[in-house]
């Protein structure tokens, strides 16, 4: 018989109640109004995402990376292990709760992966870190940006995806990466509209589905081949308050 869920830690937030629950040793769920955004032993899509990230990152001197959502901190876990010692990894995150737990109950899960020498966490929303790279030019721009949040492009040009996923929002992150840059990205299911918003911005689109069976999300890993560093005017849509992530499975 499965042992019960207990709740380790929790705040309210404008979205419902964020729990971080424990079953056993290993086992934890992040739920947010009782609906499950991660899971601690489902974590394949997220770790892909960073590994396909980073991969042609690993002989690079001094890579600049930016991971949007902390989550329990899979992604970062799979960035840093496939970078090298003088990386830097900036960690886009709005709730401070995440990093806490990250710290505290949930750091053996990555071998304390958030308070490795190259990591960087800012507590803010990945948009405007992505805005202020892209309005400031070479020296602040990365080589992969990584958004790996509770959710993905799906209808992201209209409504509150639009800052992330959107037209503007593209040209941005494609402001925002260096030459060759990657831009990878975790979404729910294959989404067209997305990808071609993505080929509009000059991206290259490679899209996979990592893992076996059962629900595969996708990983999106989209290249810069242009490099373009215009900016632009900086107004992506509003931005909201709404919690970054590391999607499971």
């Amino acid at each position: 018989m499965a042992k019960p869920w207990r709740i380790v830690d929790s705040i309210d937030t404008d979205e419902g109640l964020l729990d971080l629950r424990q079953r056993g040793e290993a086992d934890f769920l992040i739920t947010i109004d009782s609906r499950v955004l991660m899971n601690s032993l489902a974590n394949m899509s997220e770790i892909v995402l960073a590994e396909l990230a980073c991969e042609s990152l690993k002989n690079k001197k001094n890579p600049r990376v930016l991971v949007g959502g902390l989550g329990m901190g899979f992604t970062l876990k799979a960035a840093i292990d496939n970078l090298p010692t003088d990386a830097e990894v900036v960690v886009a995150e709005l709730n401070p709760i995440m990093v806490k737990w990250c710290r505290g109950p949930i750091a053996h899960l990555t071998g304390g992966a958030v308070d490795d020498p190259r990591v960087k966490v800012v507590i803010d929303d990945v948009a405007s870190v992505i805005r202020y790279a892209a309005m400031k030019g070479k020296e602040n721009c990365f080589d992969a940006i990584i958004l790996d949040l509770y959710e993905g492009p799906h209808k992201g040009d209209r409504g509150r995806g639009e800052y992330l996923y959107g037209d503007m929002a593209l040209k941005l992150s494609s402001s925002a990466l260096k030459e060759g840059g990657v831009f990878a990205v975790w979404s729910e299911d294959p989404d067209k509209a997305f990808e071609k918003r993505l080929k509009a911005a000059r991206f290259s689109v490679n899209r996979q589905r990592p893992g076996r069976g059962g629900r595969r999300h996708v990983v999106y890993i989209a290249k810069n081949p242009s490099g373009s560093q215009a900016g632009g005017s900086g107004k992506t849509g509003p931005a909201g308050r709404r919690l970054h992530k590391n999607r499971s499975t």
